[in-house]
């Protein structure tokens, strides 16, 4: 059950994973996987409290599973597009905090009220 005043993050994985150039592009879901599973071991760094940590993902990396401390959401369409509509979701109700380095969906979920964070957030690199 969710707790409706914990801060909701919701990740773009498109974005963070291409934030590195490790090789990523060969295969697309093991790369979607490895950020998953540092998600749900490390949560993200330096932010106190509880969190829902929303993983999205889109094309080659759609069917990763959700794990314990992870939801991960195939896109059914655009990436971007399902971010936003989690984040109108939640607007007004809970503090969200998009990782992305998308500058158009920083400024599409920001005039929803998000807070907005790089890639390095989660993945240093």
């Amino acid at each position: 059950m969710e707790d409706n005043a914990s801060l909701l993050v919701v990740v773009d994985a498109a974005n963070v994973v291409g934030s590195v150039p490790d090789g990523w592009w060969r295969d697309r879901r093991g790369a979607a996987e490895r950020l998953r599973d540092r998600l749900a071991a490390d949560g993200v760094p330096g932010r106190a409290g509880p969190a829902e940590v929303v993983l999205v993902v889109e094309g080659a990396a759609c069917g990763v599973e959700s794990v314990t401390g992870v939801r991960v959401e195939s896109a059914p369409g655009s990436g971007d597009d399902h971010i936003v509509e989690l984040v109108a979701r939640a607007a007004g109700d809970r503090p969200v905090l998009v990782v992305t380095a998308d500058r158009e969906l920083r400024r599409r979920v920001t005039e929803l009220g998000a807070e907005v964070a790089g890639p390095r957030t989660v993945r240093p690199g």
